[in-house]
């Protein structure tokens, strides 16, 4: 089967609310659940990419920056900004809006690596990105980097 280009190069936005069971006791959001919206978040801008469905097959340099607090929106901004046959690499940000300012405030921000898989759970090919503005090309680099270091 022939592929073609990309389907979609735009971002994918989601916006989730904290809500008291995704707190500790500090009232922050878990990390784990931040991790949950941006692994959802990179789910869907690969398939948005691609058109395929994917799986996480790894995510890396994670950095949590400052904490989200109950009551706080948080914006999830996914898009692919690395491919090889079958993975995208998905640079994935969050950020916490407070509802009074509605200003981003990043907390977290990564990569999530994603695998096109078929209804048998079988790798399959995926149209490829190329990277063309100064700020793409950087987070090819930055992606590749951290992928090769993960082998």
């Amino acid at each position: 089967m022939e592929i073609s280009g990309p389907y979609s190069l735009e971002p994918v936005v989601l916006l989730n609310e904290v809500f008291p069971g995704h707190t500790n006791a500090m009232n922050t959001l878990y990390g784990g659940r931040l991790m949950s919206i941006m692994d959802t978040a990179a789910g869907m801008s690969a398939s948005k990419f691609a058109h395929r469905e994917f799986v996480t097959v790894s995510v890396d340099a994670l950095k949590f920056r400052r904490p989200a607090f109950q009551g706080d929106v948080i914006r999830t901004t996914a898009r692919v900004v690395w491919t090889s046959p079958r993975t995208a690499g998905v640079h994935v940000i969050s950020c916490r809006l407070s509802r009074s300012e509605w200003e981003g405030e990043e907390i977290c921000s990564g990569f999530y690596f994603m695998v096109a898989v078929n209804e048998s759970m079988k790798p399959v090919q995926i149209p490829q990105f190329t990277p063309e503005t100064d700020e793409e090309k950087a987070l090819w680099e930055m992606v590749d980097a951290a992928r090769k270091a993960m082998r």
